[in-house]
């Protein structure tokens, strides 16, 4: 019961971030939301703080590669899949990503968190980059790319192009890579 009511209450933060933003997200409104006493988020979360951190903790852990995929090029396409995928690019999720790097320069839990996703996806694509292109290029590739997937992501999830249509920046960012393999690819 305890892990369906924290999703429960981490479904209502978002839904909640995306409608008021941070500023304008109460306890009141979130349980509410959740259908759940306010009490609750005390008990389990300690506060809106940490309510908030464990929301980020959820939409950090949908990015985790959680199957096993050998072949280097189909897992930096499936690391840039799960970054646009549905549940990364929801209006509640967003809404929720905008606060959290804002957020992040200022609370040092959140800043925290931020470090390790940033420093998981470039792990991950250098990962397999170093089995397709000679180690001094594999590193520059994974910062590259991880620019592109949070740029791209930033500008199709603000609407200023794309209006949150993820198909066109997903193929420009595998296009950018297998330009790259076959310009700098081992041999």
């Amino acid at each position: 019961m305890e892990s369906i009511r924290k999703k429960q209450l981490i479904d209502a933060t978002l839904a909640v971030m995306a409608e008021v933003g941070y500023h304008g997200t109460t306890i009141s409104l979130i349980s509410k939301r959740a259908g759940l006493s306010s009490g609750i988020i005390s008990h389990y979360f300690g506060d809106k703080q940490g309510l908030i951190e464990a929301t980020m903790r959820y939409l950090l852990e949908a990015l985790k590669i959680t199957k096993k995929i050998s072949d280097p090029l189909a897992r930096i396409d499936f690391i840039i899949e799960n970054n646009f995928s549905q549940t990364q690019g929801a209006a509640s999720a967003t809404n929720t990503w905008f606060n959290f790097w804002a957020l992040s320069l200022h609370n040092e839990n959140l800043h925290r968190l931020q470090c390790i996703n940033h420093k998981r996806l470039e792990s991950n694509l250098a990962f397999s980059y170093r089995q397709l292109l000679p180690k001094a290029h594999a590193r520059h590739a994974a910062a590259s790319t991880s620019a592109l997937i949070d740029g791209y992501w930033l500008r199709y999830s603000m609407g200023s192009v794309g209006h949150g249509d993820f198909a066109e920046p997903v193929t420009r960012i595998k296009q950018y890579v297998r330009d790259l393999i076959a310009q700098h690819g081992k041999s």
